[in-house]
């Protein structure tokens, strides 16, 4: 009975003093890694975009402070986190693309957001990868298919593309958030 009551106590001692942590908050020591993150507008309704880290399920990891080295739109930046958010420096002008970077030991994590601006507010919306893939591709496929679509989706694939390169979504940035959408399939 006694070795029973021994077993116990030391399981539950081993048990309760393990922390479950998501996947994108692993403990190294005291450093803690940033997988993930999403951009919302800053609360000082600024026009700048506050960067959040977030957990696997995007749930604030409120306990990450420290500084973090991030590329956005290919310029390199070292953003400081309090509390899990971080302001960027830069003030958004008018609606543009915005890919973020953010490299540590774990791998790269990038997501393009297109920021909509109206008036002093702005709105961050996150573009899956494949939407830039299968977009262009659908346009393809429908001018094979029918011969008459051509020049109108001819038409339309250059406008995509100048709408995109003018706001921001130039071709090697096109291109390094479709391969970092197929690495983190692998």
């Amino acid at each position: 009975m006694n070795n029973f009551r021994s077993i116990f106590i030391g399981l539950f001692f081993i048990l309760s003093s393990n922390q479950v942590y998501s996947q994108s908050e692993l403990s190294l020591g005291n450093e803690v890694v940033l997988n993930n993150f999403i951009v919302k507008e800053n609360l000082l309704k600024n026009n700048k975009i506050a960067i959040i880290a977030v957990d696997s399920l995007d749930k604030p990891l409120e306990n990450l402070s420290g500084t973090f080295q991030f590329s956005i739109n290919g310029f390199g930046q070292e953003l400081k986190f309090n509390n899990g958010v971080a302001v960027a420096a830069q003030a958004i002008d008018k609606s543009t693309f915005l890919y973020l970077r953010h490299e540590n030991e774990s791998g790269t994590h990038g997501k393009l957001y297109y920021v909509i601006r109206k008036g002093d507010s702005i709105n961050p919306i996150n573009i899956n990868w494949w939407v830039l893939v299968i977009v262009p591709l659908i346009l393809i496929i429908l001018a094979a298919l029918f011969r008459k679509f051509i020049i109108f989706a001819i038409i339309l694939l250059v406008f995509l593309f100048y709408y995109n390169s003018t706001n921001g979504l130039k071709l090697p940035t096109f291109f390094e958030t479709v391969f970092d959408g197929l690495k983190n399939l692998i």
